[in-house]
């Protein structure tokens, strides 16, 4: 089965429609190259998956963004993390992906193999009980994820308040999408004719958030969803944007992504958190791009009560997860990628995580 022949099996528009716009994505596409960037994981895992790149056009490149929590989560966290555990004989709580992660020191599955306690969740809520069942025992749940993920932690930790949980505190790697494209366009390493923006992320925070600066750097940003038909026509709509000269924030995930965003999933996450700097692996420290705890939340914050004796010292390895996240090279350029990284020996975040570039690439780009 061609790859086109499973996109057609798999949607719900017909062989005629589907074929009109991989048509009409060659003839955009036919006078020059063109370089469009997708920040989301979700979507370079989608698009690798249905073999959607194989089906567009060779002037048409598809580079992959920072768009993975965990891929962009920096060595410097894990290994701040892997400390306390060590330093405090902390348990701690985490989601499944980041237990791989490498730092200096280890992964926290390393940790976990050399006796100390790592639970790894997948509802942030079973932190409580854990914690609840084990009074004796100190806990620090792992908060990561961009916009959609911190409304549920946010809920938690109210929780872990209401419960008046002694022994359960909180590390936020919590990160801030539109930052992240700003510096990324500030930077200029690449030269983008426009951007495929998240759904997911869109759906929680609106298209007004894209707005507050898509709009100065003359390039289109249209939000698509996930299904290969929803990639497809919005790839075939920023495609026209860009030919029109039409720039700004477009809109095709239409039956998620509302201007104002979810109201309710915001007002949580001001309630708790407050905007702070962050560490981004690929582009260092980038201003108000992070989310910590407010003051009236300090008691349970891991950062501020388990403090380390030295500063983390960063040890330089060769993967090059934080150019692939900056879209400056693509994961087979390089010299780990299949040779001494792979998803059961990861070297880096970008193979590690569901969402990461270098995990999609060895899944479904590589024969």
């Amino acid at each position: 089965m061609t790859n086109l022949q499973s996109i057609i099996k798999i949607t719900k528009i017909g062989k005629d429609e589907v074929n009109f716009l991989i048509n009409e994505i060659r003839k955009l596409a036919s006078d020059r190259e063109y370089c469009i960037m997708e920040f989301c994981g979700t979507h370079t895992h989608e698009i690798s998956r249905y073999g959607i790149r194989s089906i567009l056009p060779k002037t048409l490149d598809l580079k992959s963004g920072p768009g993975c929590p965990v891929c962009v989560t920096a060595q410097e966290d894990i290994d701040h993390i892997t400390s306390i555990a060590e330093k405090y004989d902390l348990g701690i709580i985490t989601f499944g992906d980041i237990i791989n992660v490498p730092g200096s020191k280890g992964s926290l599955s390393y940790l976990r193999a050399k006796g100390k306690e790592v639970k790894v969740v997948y509802n942030p809520l079973e932190s409580i009980k854990i914690a609840q069942q084990n009074p004796t025992k100190n806990y620090v749940l792992i908060g990561i994820g961009f916009e959609t993920t911190v409304p549920g932690l946010a809920f938690t930790i109210k929780k872990i308040i209401q419960n008046n949980i002694k022994n359960l505190f909180y590390f936020s790697l919590h990160k801030l999408t539109p930052p992240a494209m700003k510096a990324l366009l500030d930077q200029g390493e690449i030269k983008l004719d426009g951007i495929i923006g998240p759904g997911h992320v869109s759906t929680v925070i609106g298209i007004k958030k894209w707005q507050e600066f898509i709009g100065k750097y003359n390039i289109p940003f249209v939000i698509m969803g996930f299904e290969p038909e929803d990639i497809i026509y919005g790839i075939y709509i920023l495609l026209k944007k860009i030919k029109n000269k039409e720039y700004g924030v477009f809109n095709t995930y239409f039956r998620s992504v509302s201007f104002e965003g979810n109201i309710l999933a915001q007002k949580i996450v001001d309630e708790v958190f407050e905007i702070s700097d962050a560490n981004w692996r690929g582009f260092g420290i980038l201003p108000n791009s992070g989310l910590e705890l407010k003051k009236e939340y300090q008691h349970i914050d891991a950062k501020k009560i388990f403090k380390l004796d030295e500063p983390i010292k960063v040890k330089k390895t060769g993967c090059r997860c934080g150019e692939v996240l900056r879209g400056v090279i693509k994961p087979f350029e390089c010299p780990l990628f299949k040779v001494a990284c792979s998803p059961s020996n990861p070297k880096g975040p970008c193979m590690v995580s569901s969402e990461g570039t270098c995990s999609a690439y060895y899944l479904y780009e590589i024969e």
